[in-house]
C-alpha cells in the first residue's frame, strides 16, 4: 500500500491526505496531554473511543441540520472528514462554571450560569490558547461580524444537541469547545463543525454523583481515563456493557 502524505500531526490526531481530492483522513492518538501538554501520558485505547464517540456526535448533528466535516468512519481509529479552512479560534459553550473559569472569575466550580456562556480563544499553543474577544477577531481578520453570527448560532445548536443526548443518559454536560472550518462552494461559503467531539473537549459530570467523566481525569488524576471515557461510551450505546467477565470491546 502507498505510503499516505502527513499533513499535520497534533497533540491527539494527525491528519492524512485523503483518498479523494478536498478530503482527510484523521487518526485519533492514545496520547493524552494536559496544561498545554506540560503533563502527558500515552493511554491505550482513548484514540478508538474518541474516534467511535466523535463520530456519533458529528452523526447527530448531521442528523438535525448541523453542517459538519464528518464523511464516515475508515475503521478503528480513522475517519474521512472534508477538507475545510480552520477558523484560528476555539469556541467554547458553558453552561456551569468550571475549569479557567472559575479561576478566573471566582466562581465555585459546580455553579450553575444564567445562561449558556460562549467564549472565543486562539488557537495558538506557543501562546497558550489566550482568551480573546469578538472586537480581537474583528480587528486582526480571524472571522468577520457575519462569521461570528454563524459560528454563535452553530455552537448554541450543537450545546442543544449536546446537552439533551447527555442528560438522556444521566450526563450534565458541563461546557464544551469546538473548531469550525470554511467551505466554499463557487463563490459561496459556509462554516461547518470541524475537528471532533470527543470526552477530550467537553466536560461531562455524572448528574446524581457528580463523577467526572472527561479529561478532568486525566488532568487531576481522579482515577482510569480509559474507564471513564468507556462509561460515556456504554452510556450513549456506542459500545455494549460489560458482564464483568472480560474488558469490553468496541463494537466494529
Amino acid at each position: 500500500m502507498a505510503r499516505r502524505k502527513k499533513i499535520y500531526e497534533g497533540k491527539a490526531k494527525i491528519l492524512y491526505e485523503g483518498p479523494e481530492p478536498g478530503t482527510i483522513v484523521q487518526y485519533f492518538k492514545d496520547d493524552a496531554t494536559a496544561f498545554n501538554a506540560q503533563k502527558k501520558d500515552v493511554i491505550e485505547g482513548k484514540g478508538v473511543l474518541n474516534n467511535r464517540l466523535s463520530e456519533f456526535f458529528m452523526t447527530g448533528l448531521a442528523n438535525i441540520g448541523v453542517p459538519t466535516h464528518f464523511i464516515r468512519r475508515l475503521n478503528m481509529r480513522e475517519q474521512l472528514v472534508r477538507s475545510c479552512e480552520i477558523v484560528p479560534l476555539e469556541i467554547i459553550v458553558r453552561n456551569t462554571a468550571a475549569g479557567s473559569m472559575s479561576k478566573r472569575l471566582g466562581i465555585e466550580e459546580g455553579t450553575q450560569l444564567p445562561r449558556p456562556i460562549v467564549e472565543y480563544c486562539l488557537k495558538n499553543d506557543e501562546l497558550g490558547d489566550p482568551l480573546v474577544s469578538e472586537e480581537h477577531i474583528a480587528a486582526f481578520g480571524w472571522a468577520s461580524q457575519q462569521d461570528m453570527d454563524d459560528i454563535v448560532h452553530l455552537a448554541l445548536r450543537v450545546n442543544d444537541f449536546l446537552s439533551g443526548v447527555m442528560l438522556a443518559v444521566g450526563i450534565k454536560l458541563v461546557d464544551f469547545k469546538i473548531e469550525v472550518g470554511r467551505v466554499y462552494e463557487g463563490d459561496f461559503q459556509r462554516l461547518i463543525v470541524a475537528d471532533e467531539i470527543s470526552p477530550d473537549s467537553c466536560r461531562l459530570w455524572d448528574i446524581e454523583t457528580g463523577k467526572h467523566l472527561d479529561k478532568d481525569v486525566f488532568r487531576r488524576d481522579l482515577g482510569s481515563l480509559t474507564d471513564a471515557y468507556t462509561e460515556v461510551a456504554q452510556r450513549l450505546g456506542v459500545m455494549p456493557r460489560s458482564n464483568g467477565a472480560t474488558k469490553p470491546t468496541l463494537i466494529n
